[in-house]
């Protein structure tokens, strides 16, 4: 099993994308991917939106999510989600085990 959790940035002035390059730059990402149980944890761009950004962040489980909501480096998150005054919506999805039902559609 794995959490999967699409978080959209959305902002003004393009403060969702300066976001997600100052956690970037700022070392917040690498060190979140080298937390305990993280899967992925990666920034992507909407071509229709420029205004938002959408995170799509992986843990091996429940007991993982806990453990980085706990972490100081939640702070220094929220603290730059504030600097870029950003508002979120928040999708939530676990890994469905029986995924060979989709094979013959996925070509690799």
């Amino acid at each position: 099993m794995a959490i999967k959790i699409n978080i959209y940035y959305s902002g003004k002035n393009k403060n969702a994308r300066k976001f997600a390059e100052e956690m970037v730059s700022s070392g917040v990402v690498d060190a979140i991917r080298a937390e305990s149980g993280n899967l992925r944890y990666e920034y992507f761009f909407p071509l229709n939106d420029e205004e938002t950004v959408l995170l799509i962040d992986s843990w091996k489980d429940q007991a993982a999510i806990d453990a980085h909501h706990a972490s100081d480096m939640m702070a220094q998150i929220a603290e730059l989600r504030e600097k870029y005054d950003l508002h979120m919506k928040v999708e939530r999805y676990v890994s469905d085990e029986s995924e060979e039902c989709d094979r013959s559609f996925i070509r690799e």
